[in-house]
């Protein structure tokens, strides 16, 4: 009796129940589920710092072209201001409308009066959103696809573990709560690393698609009262 007793307290020393002891006791394909959990978490919040500071950023470089934009000076010299690669979406927006504007300026007054010169604004406004909202939105896939699958790769990893500290346990033929929960917690700590990966990712996710929503709306609106002005620009000419 104190033999076994002496065996199941070298038992219990013997692990190291710390979360790099953890990580070396485990199994290598938990290992590799493990480091792939890792990886995914390093590289998403990544993108969320990345995201975080470009939202930001869009955000005040819009409320300063506005303040400028509709302070009352004249559009051509602000275009002349901002030169041809600005720094902003909504500037962008607005460079891009410029262009095709002094384009069919160049073309001769006969095609100003038309009615296309609208549309192909309007058109080029749209296309430039589209791109814009297309490039804030990199990365993004990434944070859904791990905040829906790491959930289940910790949990292969955890089943991966349970199986093998069951076969343990059966070809030690002991039981006791000693063997048992080495093994158990390595299995866990898979599960553990893909919601710790996971829950930031959706977090982040759900916050960032709202805040490329609010802008995209934003420019929207911006490129619809832009649109306006310049149509009644060319109904006065």
């Amino acid at each position: 009796m104190m033999q076994d007793s002496l065996e199941t307290s070298l038992t219990v020393t013997s692990h190291d129940l710390s979360i790099w002891g953890l990580f070396l006791a485990a199994d290598m394909v938990v290992k590799a589920v493990m480091l792939m959990l890792i990886l995914a978490s390093i590289w998403s919040w990544a993108i969320i710092f990345e995201k975080l500071k470009t939202i930001r950023k869009e955000n005040r470089l819009a409320d300063d072209f506005e303040d400028e934009f509709w302070s009352g000076g004249a559009i051509d010299r602000l275009y002349d201001d901002l030169g041809a690669e600005p720094d902003g979406m909504m500037p962008r927006v607005f460079s891009a409308a410029m262009r095709e504007w002094r384009r069919t300026g160049a073309r001769g007054s006969s095609e100003k009066n038309s009615v296309s010169i609208n549309q192909r604004i309007d058109r080029t406004m749209a296309v430039t959103i589209s791109k814009e909202i297309s490039l804030m939105e990199k990365g993004m896939t990434f944070l859904a696809s791990v905040g829906s699958v790491a959930p289940f790769v910790g949990l292969f990893g955890t089943v991966w573990g349970i199986m093998n500290s069951f076969q343990s346990i059966a070809q030690s033929k002991n039981t006791s709560l000693a063997v048992v929960a080495p093994g158990i917690a390595e299995a866990l700590f898979a599960t553990a690393l893909g919601l710790a990966a996971a829950i930031p990712a959706v977090v982040a996710y759900n916050r960032f698609s709202s805040q490329i929503e609010n802008l995209a709306s934003r420019l929207e609106t911006f490129s619809g009262e832009f649109s306006t002005i310049l149509s009644r620009q060319l109904d006065e000419r």
